[in-house]
């Protein structure tokens, strides 16, 4: 005579409902974690001996110079310039007004933009974007040259 099979007894499937769960919660724990492992990244720029890159004789250039106290000034002439000053600005808006007059006299002006080694970032990302704003579509960086 056989048993009756016991409804509530022992199986042979496994459960993954709390494997689901516990995956699931590691996922959003590393979605939100990652981004804030990857925001500075310390890294040492090469130091190269860049060519100089052509220019046209023909062009105007303006050459802006950041100072360390955030002031501005710049040379305008037909070849760059980093000796020189045209004239200066001691704030932002002064110089985006006095530059954007320039360029929109002769919108083909190429502008090239140094900076003090003292000088703060910020100021030269903020002369940067005023120029973008003044209609400025290209703007050359200049660096020195490895000692």
């Amino acid at each position: 005579m056989r048993r009756p099979q016991n409804a509530h007894g022992p199986k042979a499937e496994m459960n993954v409902v709390p494997y689901i769960d516990v995956m699931l919660v590691l996922l959003v724990i590393f979605m939100v974690t990652a981004p804030m492992l990857t925001q500075g990244i310390p890294i040492e720029l090469p130091k190269v001996a860049a060519q100089a890159l052509p220019s046209d004789s023909r062009q105007q250039i303006l050459t802006l110079s950041v100072r360390a106290d955030g002031g501005y000034h710049w040379a305008l002439g037909n070849e760059l310039d980093v000796e020189g000053r045209s004239d200066s600005a001691d704030d932002l808006a002064e110089m985006t007004a006095k530059v954007g007059a320039i360029v929109s006299a002769d919108p083909d002006t190429q502008i090239y933009v140094r900076a003090d080694q003292d000088s703060r970032y910020a100021d030269v990302i903020a002369g940067m974007a005023a120029l973008q704003q003044g209609g400025v579509s290209n703007v050359g960086l200049i660096t020195e040259p490895p000692q």
